[in-house]
């Protein structure tokens, strides 16, 4: 399994990013609400500085004058970090007083709604720096002089910036040190809320290594409340497959031991015998309790393979299989042994059915299926091999068939209903578990013919 890393490292990791994010847009809107704030204040005092330069305005000899006041620049002696330049001119332009060449406001340009003044205010640049401007209009009605005088007050922006940087410092320092303490409660937050999962490895790590038992019930989040059913899950499907293992192996030896008893019993008893008429007989049924166990064997082995078949199927390793082809070839090789017991076996396909499996598990299941057909049939009778599009398989035999009551039953391993038939009760079994592993459907029926009729469905290939 890939190493992810911590989850409180990654939570706490992105929430970092996340909040230096917001600080940096916190961080914009707090330098441009600074500047604002900046430029509201500065511009009220340029304002006042304007109107206290109008109030000194008079007429001399039919031109205008102005008397500036101190007090009209004194208001921004509390800040040297910026310069100030006025300018007052006259009804007709003409220069009256204060630095000359001082930028006008830009044409069209509206008057202030903000104030209750005839005012304008505009950004500018004035001897090579950036200058803030208040241009006021003042109404003159003189005798000799009727009109708009123009008071200019301008200021470069050093104050402003100062003013603007400082505000966004200190709310830096205020949005570092909250993002710090969230960045904080989170871990204690993230810690606590991981306990149960530190409580659950503890339970796990405590345990034995045949331990199999449910994890323990701990107050877990609902988001790992399916984690932890489905852990319970998969431990109950582990525990129920050993479970599966054991009794397989007990019964096993059990079936193994009793002809194993029996043919050394009867070796043993031919031992004994002095004629050869006897060794000869000795021998025969010797050999024919070492096919019934070769037999046996080999069914038990094709258990064992059906779980990593089944293993197979489930990782992705199933082919593309026709049923027809697959049932023809088989037929044909049974062929031989049918004929030797007098049963005819048919075969019937008239369409394709196309199943994803593994082949291996299919030609054990067909196999069988038509042994245990044949097995159940008197000399002379008929099994016939039916194949149903899409996707189903039928073995349908005339022989006495088997009562409603008992079909399950005969799913059961080592389940024999007439152990004078033979056979070890492992065949339909086996049919049982190959059909679990492709999540096939498998039912028993009467046949037409009076037999039984065992139908297996398919889920359909893509």
């Amino acid at each position: 399994m890939r190493e992810a890393g911590s989850l409180r490292g990654r939570l706490l990791l992105r929430l970092a990013a996340l909040l230096t994010v917001l600080l940096l847009i916190g961080s914009l809107t707090a330098y441009f609400n600074a500047r604002e704030a900046a430029d509201t204040a500065y511009d009220r005092t340029l304002l006042a500085s304007a109107r206290a330069i109008s109030a000194g305005l008079y007429e001399t000899d039919g031109r205008l004058k102005a008397d500036v006041p101190y007090v009209a620049l004194d208001t921004f002696a509390y800040d040297n970090a910026g310069r100030i330049f006025y300018q007052v001119t006259d009804i007709e332009g003409n220069l009256v007083s204060g630095y000359e060449n001082l930028p006008g406001p830009p044409k069209g340009m509206p008057r202030t709604n903000d104030y209750p003044a005839l005012a304008r205010f505009y950004d500018a640049r004035y001897e090579g720096v950036d200058v803030r401007v208040v241009s006021l209009l003042r109404p003159v009605s003189e005798e000799s002089i009727k009109g708009m005088a123009e008071i200019r007050v301008a200021e470069t922006e050093e104050a402003r910036e100062r003013l603007a940087r400082g505000l966004l410092v200190d709310t830096l320092w205020r949005l570092a040190v909250m993002s710090l303490a969230a960045l904080g409660l989170v871990w204690l937050v993230v810690s606590a809320a991981l306990r149960p999962l530190t409580e659950l490895r503890n339970a796990v790590e405590e345990r034995q290594a045949d331990d199999l038992r449910p994890l323990p019930v701990v107050a877990v989040q609902a988001e790992l409340k399916p984690l932890v059913g489905a852990l319970n899950q998969f431990t109950e499907r582990l525990r129920g497959l050993f479970q599966r293992q054991a009794d397989f192996i007990a019964d096993a030896s059990h079936e193994l031991r009793t002809p194993l008893a029996a043919l050394k019993a009867r070796v043993e008893l031919g031992l004994r015998e002095r004629e050869p008429e006897q060794w000869h007989r000795t021998l025969v049924e010797a050999a024919a309790n070492t096919d019934r166990l070769t037999h046996l064997a080999n069914q038990l082995l094709s258990l064992a393979r059906i779980e990593s078949g089944a293993r197979a199927i489930a990782e992705g390793g199933a082919e593309r299989i026709e049923l027809g082809a697959l049932a023809r070839e088989l037929g044909m090789a049974l062929a031989p042994l049918a004929h030797a017991r007098g049963i005819a076996v048919a075969l019937e396909a008239e369409d394709t059915a196309w199943v994803m499996g593994e082949p291996t598990l299919l030609n054990e299941l067909l196999s069988n299926l038509l042994d245990n057909a044949m097995a159940h049939s008197a000399s002379g009778g008929n099994v016939i091999l039916r194949v149903v599009a899409p996707a189903t398989l039928e073995v349908e035999d005339d022989g006495p068939g088997i009562p409603a009551a008992e079909r399950d039953k005969v799913f059961q391993r080592f389940y024999r209903r007439n152990p004078q038939v033979g056979g070890a009760g492992l065949g339909l079994a086996i049919v049982g578990e190959i059909c679990r592993a492709h999540l096939a459907q498998i039912s028993l029926h009467e046949g037409a013919q009076g037999g039984l009729l065992v139908r297996v469905r398919f889920p359909e290939a893509g």
